[in-house]
């Protein structure tokens, strides 16, 4: 065992303790649309009518949200066809029909161009490629449509290594080298990762500046934007280089194009 190991053990819970919880709002407790509505504003008024894509839908919570309390026609999308399964049960235990919901494992072409808004919520800094991710958004949305991205911490942030659950030492991704943090998380649990992408939802150590390049190479425009950072200290995120290290949310709103009546929100 080596010393980092040592140290970081002795910084961890012990592993007969349940896990450390997540943040309130990050994991929508008791309310599947908290964070949305604190990024975006009024959802029932923004989203009312309209043709959705939850991207990443996973057992469809958000989806189901989404469809009863925005008045929205929703589509989730999840490749996992277990969760998916999961989401049509509560669909139908929620009584809601073929016309306010549906669920899809995969992107067809008739899907094209068919919706107003696609959402990713706290899931960018999961996808294994996340340039062709994009892509696949854009192709969902029309001439004018959007797509709603929020997601965090980047992995700079405090926590950006999505450890919490064991550890609440901060910048652990950078105090220790990926195999010590892996060896540690080994006590927690039994995947076998020996790498961040390998964990479980996968980790592709996306920066904030990253996800910047890959919002402007997509030929995206980017409309809106906001950078939380942490303790509420946002001008943080105004500064180069240190930026990196604090900013703990992104939200941003991308369009295909801007229309001339079109007034796109300024920075926040």
């Amino acid at each position: 065992m080596t010393i980092g190991e040592i140290v970081l053990k002795l910084l961890s819970r012990d592993p007969d303790i349940e896990d450390y919880p997540e943040d309130a709002l990050q994991s929508g407790d008791g309310n599947e649309l908290a964070l949305l509505t604190k990024e975006f504003g009024n959802l029932r008024v923004r989203l009312g009518n309209k043709k959705i894509v939850d991207f990443g839908c996973g057992e469809g919570r958000q989806a189901i949200a989404l469809a009863r309390e925005a008045s929205a026609f929703v589509c989730g999308i999840d490749s996992n066809e277990k969760t998916l399964l999961s989401a049509k049960k509560r669909a139908q235990a929620a009584n809601l029909a073929d016309d306010r919901i549906q669920f899809r494992p995969r992107i067809t072409e008739a899907m094209h161009g068919a919706f107003d808004v696609v959402i990713s919520q706290n899931a960018m800094e999961h996808f294994e490629d996340p340039e062709a991710v994009l892509r696949a958004m854009k192709h969902l949305i029309h001439a004018n449509g959007e797509i709603w991205i929020t997601f965090g911490p980047p992995w700079l942030a405090p926590f950006g290594s999505h450890m919490y659950y064991f550890c609440r030492i901060p910048w652990l991704n950078i105090l220790f080298s990926e195999k010590t943090v892996l060896k540690v998380r080994s006590r927690y649990r039994q995947d076998g990762a020996r790498r961040y992408e390998e964990v479980e939802s996968g980790l592709n150590k996306m920066t904030v500046g990253r996800f910047e390049r890959i919002a402007s190479g997509s030929g995206l425009r980017i409309v809106y934007k906001k950078y939380n950072c942490v303790k509420g200290v946002d001008w943080l995120g105004k500064i180069p280089l240190l930026r990196e290290l604090f900013i703990n949310h992104v939200t941003c709103i991308l369009r295909t194009e801007i229309a001339p009546d079109d007034n796109p929100v300024p920075d926040v």
